[in-house]
């Protein structure tokens, strides 16, 4: 199943995180929802899928930072950071 866009282009960057969700990094299937952020609880890298379809390896994650970026799947094979949290 896709994942939901809910981001509006009347909201701002600074508008407040509505949901938040826990990710579990995957080969193949979209998360619920496309983030605005996303934020680890342990250090490490993080595949991901950005919403428009490209693909990175973000490396060297640190835990408690939110991390402003749209994605919406997050890759086993990259990923090596744990506790993945995902907003919206």
């Amino acid at each position: 199943m896709p994942a939901i866009n809910l981001y509006s282009p009347a909201a701002t960057s600074t508008a407040p995180l509505e949901k938040v969700f826990a990710i579990t990094p995957d080969p193949t299937a979209e998360l619920a929802y496309v983030t605005r952020a996303i934020c680890v609880g342990v250090a490490g890298a993080v595949e991901v899928v950005m919403v428009d379809g490209t693909t990175a390896v973000v490396p060297a994650l640190q835990p408690g930072v939110l991390y402003p970026i749209r994605v919406k799947q997050v890759v086993t094979a990259g990923t090596t950071a744990t506790s993945i949290i995902g907003f919206v």
